[in-house]
């Protein structure tokens, strides 16, 4: 793999990816190898892109065969290709994108029998862009249990506003069926309950599931039908445009992790402006009572709003491990306010934590000192997430 970078065709033909990367970082994404189970419209769009950013190693999973009612969201496939298996459809159409991808093809469904087989040879990352939730738990259980990386795909059938679709941890997921089955699947059979990220949409599914009619018209039990036991045979209507912008998120998370770029992604956080609005009139007062004026506040609103949306994800300092994210932590402002860390500096955008109110006395009557050599490990949190607004802001 890191020899053909020096083919003068791949190292043109990935010369955008290499001067957005630089050769090291790229170089890393060719080097990598990465799974992906289930090439609908999500898991074939995920796919093209990583295999045209120029990830060295791909084995691609599904079971299914290319449908014609498929080609409105499927990456590649053609009418000639119906009735192909999915995996093989790409293999084919990725062989003449870039040929010098080695590429595995697997019909074959992901399930406890074939789990070895498929998650075997330690991949860099692992795509869950599965539509069954028994198998989709399934696959995330075991990434999980091998300490795998993977990213999971929710609910894209359905929606139609790609400005909703984010990336957060499976605990933060709102507003998706599938996302919630798949936690409480995973929390009551494996004692998962965050740690996994997810893309997934904040809008609420447009239509439901279309009912089931036999040939005859009349409505009939959707199970009977099933070849595979516990797969779907209802229709999820689809506009196409959504499933390929979920996997064109993939991709680019799956790039930016493999190459060390650093990114961070927008938290879901439900505040409106009204609340920034509270917590910067809190932080005045707040200010005027214990240090006797507000001259030392260098934020307005919208900073504010970096501060507690950004750097804080809508929750106290305190809370920020991954056991407690959750959207219980943001449902209100009621309990939050800002204060400063370092009482000898202004509070700036650099210098402030989110705290709830029974944290801020505590917080007042010590110092970064005393806090950096008793509580360390929250010193050291502190400080890199404040280091992050120098950096934003280029102070």
């Amino acid at each position: 793999m890191s020899n053909f970078m020096q083919d003068e065709v791949v190292s043109e033909q990935l010369t955008r990816n290499i001067q957005f990367f630089g050769i090291e970082s790229q170089q890393k994404v060719t080097e990598s190898f990465v799974v992906v189970i289930g090439l609908g419209g999500v898991g074939s769009h995920a796919a093209s892109m990583l295999l045209r950013s120029g990830v060295g190693r791909l084995l691609l999973v599904d079971f299914d065969q290319v449908s014609l009612s498929s080609l409105n969201r499927h990456a590649v496939a053609a009418r000639d290709d119906v009735g192909i298996p999915k995996a093989l459809c790409l293999q084919k159409h990725f062989s003449l994108i870039f040929p010098e991808c080695q590429i595995e093809a697997r019909v074959q469904l992901f399930d406890e029998s074939t789990e070895e087989e498929i998650l075997s040879g330690q991949p860099d990352f692992v795509l869950d862009c599965i539509d069954n939730i028994d198998t989709k738990v399934a696959l995330l259980a075991a990434c999980v249990r091998r300490g795998l990386r993977v990213l999971s795909a929710m609910g894209a059938g359905a929606r139609a506003d790609p400005t909703r679709i984010r990336i957060a941890d499976l605990r933060e997921s709102t507003n998706d069926p599938l996302s919630r089955s798949v936690r409480y699947r995973l929390r009551k059979d494996y004692g998962i309950s965050s740690g996994i990220p997810t893309v997934f949409s904040l809008e609420k599914p447009k239509v439901k599931l279309l009912p089931f009619k036999s040939p005859s018209g009349e409505e009939e039990n959707p199970s009977d039908y099933q070849i595979v036991p516990g797969f779907r045979v209802r229709i999820i209507p689809v506009m196409g445009t959504i499933p390929a912008i979920f996997g064109q998120v993939m991709a680019s998370y799956v790039l930016t992790q493999l190459s060390g770029l650093p990114v961070h992604t927008e938290p879901v956080v439900n505040l409106d402006l009204d609340h920034y609005l509270v917590l910067h009139q809190r932080l005045l007062e707040h200010e005027e009572l214990v240090y006797g004026s507000t001259t030392q506040v260098l934020v307005d609103v919208e900073e504010v709003m970096y501060v507690v949306k950004e750097l804080w994800h809508g929750r106290s300092a305190r809370d920020q491990s991954e056991k407690e994210v959750g959207r219980k932590m943001w449902r209100s402002v009621n309990e939050l306010m800002l204060v400063r860390w370092d009482k000898a500096k202004p509070a700036g955008v650099s210098n402030l934590i989110l705290l709830k109110f029974k944290e801020v006395d505590e917080h007042e009557s010590t110092t970064v000192d005393a806090i950096k050599e008793n509580e360390p490990e929250f010193y050291n949190m502190v400080t890199q997430v404040l280091r992050r607004a120098e950096k934003d802001f280029a102070l």
